[in-house]
């Protein structure tokens, strides 16, 4: 770990920013500060909700985004931008993320810098059901049938269990951990 006053030229840092504002404070970063690049990873993630399975988007790491950017030359304004409540630091120590770091991070990102997590479901797998007159039940995946989108689970009710064949749209995988952050 490098500290601010040790880096020549630009490095990459971790901003802090205002509650539930990574994307925006990117957005200004890379609008209003020249030479600054900004990378804010966003999940898009299937719940389940009173109306359904429904589609979410949330940052990957809630209030924190990755800039990159000359400390000497551009800290005053980084930490003056919308969005930005500072630059994370221990003490007066700033520390500079290496670049392969974000570089691998960013491989599992697309442009928009989004990456959507998939519910690919496997024998076994427990879910729960979002929609229809299941929903809010648990449920075991027992056979996956990709050619009709359709998903077999062994479903409890009324004391005994029961094979039932729902939409891969009705289901939520119980997994909430994304491929890139299980390794």
């Amino acid at each position: 770990m490098q500290t601010h006053s040790n880096i020549a030229g630009p490095g990459w840092f971790c901003i802090r920013s205002q509650p539930k504002h990574e994307h925006i404070a990117a957005a200004h970063l890379r609008r209003m500060v020249q030479g600054i690049e900004a990378f804010s990873p966003r999940l898009r993630i299937r719940r389940r909700t009173r109306r359904g399975a429904i589609w979410f988007v949330e940052a990957l790491f809630p209030g924190y985004l990755f800039a990159r950017f000359n400390p000497t030359e551009s800290m005053l304004l980084v930490r003056a931008s919308p969005g930005v409540k500072t630059v994370v630091s221990f003490g007066f120590q700033i520390p500079l993320i290496q670049d392969d770091v974000i570089e691998g991070l960013r491989a599992y990102f697309d442009q928009n810098e989004m990456h959507e997590v998939t519910n690919e479901f496997q024998p076994g797998d427990e879910i729960t059901i979002a929609g229809g007159p299941f929903d809010g039940f648990s449920a075991a995946v027992l056979n996956v049938r990709s050619t009709t989108g359709r998903v077999q689970v062994l479903l409890e009710m009324l004391g005994r269990c029961t094979p039932v064949e729902l939409s891969r749209e009705q289901l939520i995988t119980e997994k909430r951990t994304a491929p890139f952050l299980a390794e």
